[in-house]
């Protein structure tokens, strides 16, 4: 049966958090407040997990999860390299709204789905996100919601569409206007915004000093 934890008292948030950390490392999938949307999470290399959180969206292989990061220094076990575009980035949006498609570490043992060798990585702005991924490591993370319906910005909308399909609920209250990250990839020659959001064209450009190009 699955829990909800109330994440502004403090005895209930760090319940949650303990319950949430024991749940990922055991192969179970949790819902996690971020500063978009909130997020449906499993533990990044355990493929059977992220399978189970395909599959609680409704959602096939053919959309790769991203994943959450609790730290900067993280970045650089998951990738080949950290281009100086990549290190600029993070240093003027982490933890923000921004997503970097990078190139994945080749050693790595996880699958996240069909991402050709990439991996979608973002450190979110939200208090208990960061707790969780600090305690537990990487997170395969999709927003919280069930394939051809909106992303949840409460627990509770989280909790209507998956249902049982996840063990553990951390409500940390409504996220707001749901606003996606913007995502941009750093694998080719120049950097492409495959998803504008949270960050804007303009903002990437100045830290970038070139003006983003678009691209699917």
């Amino acid at each position: 049966m699955s829990t909800l934890y109330d994440c502004s008292d403090p005895e209930s948030r760090q319940a949650g958090l303990n319950r949430a950390a024991s749940t990922v490392r055991g192969g179970g999938l949790v819902v996690l407040p971020t500063d978009t949307v909130y997020g449906i999470g499993a533990d990044a290399f355990d493929p059977e997990a992220v399978r189970a959180l395909l599959s609680a969206k409704g959602r096939g292989p053919d959309m790769p999860v991203p994943v959450l990061v609790g730290s900067w220094q993280t970045v650089d076990g998951l990738v080949m390299s950290v281009p100086r575009q990549a290190r600029a980035l993070i240093e003027a949006f982490w933890p923000g709204g921004l997503s970097l498609v990078l190139p994945q570490a080749p050693s790595l043992s996880w699958d996240l789905g069909e991402t050709r060798g990439t991996v979608n990585l973002r450190m979110p702005l939200h208090p208990v996100a960061l707790d969780l991924l600090r305690e537990v490591g990487p997170m395969a993370v999709s927003s919280a919601n069930t394939t051809g319906n909106p992303p949840a910005a409460t627990a509770q909308q989280a909790r209507e569409q998956l249902g049982e399909s996840v063990s553990v609920y951390l409500d940390g209250g409504p996220t707001g206007e749901p606003v996606a990250s913007t995502i941009v990839d750093l694998t080719g020659d120049q950097p492409r915004v495959l998803r504008e959001g949270a960050v804007s064209r303009a903002e990437l450009a100045e830290e970038l000093g070139v003006e983003p190009v678009s691209g699917d």
